[in-house]
């Protein structure tokens, strides 16, 4: 009974992965034919699905940036960027959808340690800290055997000094995963999506003005209360903005 349930399962997901290759195929015939709107329409089927990738949302980027959408080319470019973060050409038109945006934010350098640190925690993603990490242990420990069971005394000195190299890179290396972990969950970043919004110093519309922001600007958001955000932009500028103005990116739609 399980291996006839197995099989109906893998018979359902190669089902599934070919109506969703036959509808993608569809939509960028639609994109190449200019009818910018219906392949947008088949692209989202394919993520109502559950199924995504980079690709499929970069061509979604292409299709709004052609519809001239800016929050939503930039939205789906950054989506593309999240699964692909090193493609230039994601780069580049994500570079071209921001240059229609209408705010012009400036963005406050880190400076001192705080930037030394940060460079050195992105030079890898958090698994490949961790997977460093686990090959400094493995290596840590066969080169202490070694050392312990070696006669030659240059060889137990040889042993010892990159045993201990090996020891102080897993544990450095788990130090920069944890820290890792610790930024890509404080980073919460959401395109605005409404033409213009207001943001306010407090959750709620009596509250005064501080600023405004148009549609395709990106934001952190920091927290939450009911239906507001609690945003900060790159030059540390902070407010409340009604939720429903802002997309998150870290939710994959």
């Amino acid at each position: 009974m399980r291996v006839v349930m197995y099989l109906f399962i893998i018979c359902f997901s190669l089902f599934g992965f070919s109506q969703n290759n036959e509808l993608f195929e569809k939509a960028n015939t639609l994109y190449n034919d200019g009818k910018y709107a219906e392949a947008i329409d088949t692209y989202k089927s394919i993520l109502d699905s559950g199924v995504y990738s980079s690709e499929l949302y970069f061509n979604l980027g292409n299709a709004h940036y052609k519809l001239n959408n800016i929050a939503a080319s930039i939205f789906y470019y950054e989506k593309a960027l999240q699964l692909n973060p090193n493609d230039e050409e994601i780069k580049n038109n994500l570079g071209f959808a921001q240059n229609m945006t209408i705010d012009a934010i400036d963005k406050v350098p880190e400076v001192g340690f705080r930037r030394i640190l940060n460079n050195v925690i992105n030079i890898a993603t958090t698994d490949t800290w961790a997977k460093v990490a686990i090959t400094g242990v493995i290596l840590f420990v066969f080169l202490f055997l070694l050392y312990h069971f070696a006669n030659a005394t240059s060889r137990k000195r040889i042993a010892f000094i990159v045993s201990v190299i090996s020891l102080f890179l897993a544990c450095f290396s788990v130090l920069m995963a944890f820290q890792k972990d610790l930024l890509e969950k404080k980073d919460n970043p959401a395109i605005v999506f409404a033409q213009e919004s207001k943001v306010k110093t407090d959750p709620n519309q009596k509250s005064e003005e501080v600023f405004r922001l148009h549609e395709g600007t990106k934001v952190q958001v920091l927290e939450s209360y009911e239906d507001w955000k609690k945003i900060q932009l790159s030059d540390n500028s902070t407010g409340w903005i009604p939720a429903n103005d802002i997309k998150l990116l870290n939710v994959f739609y």
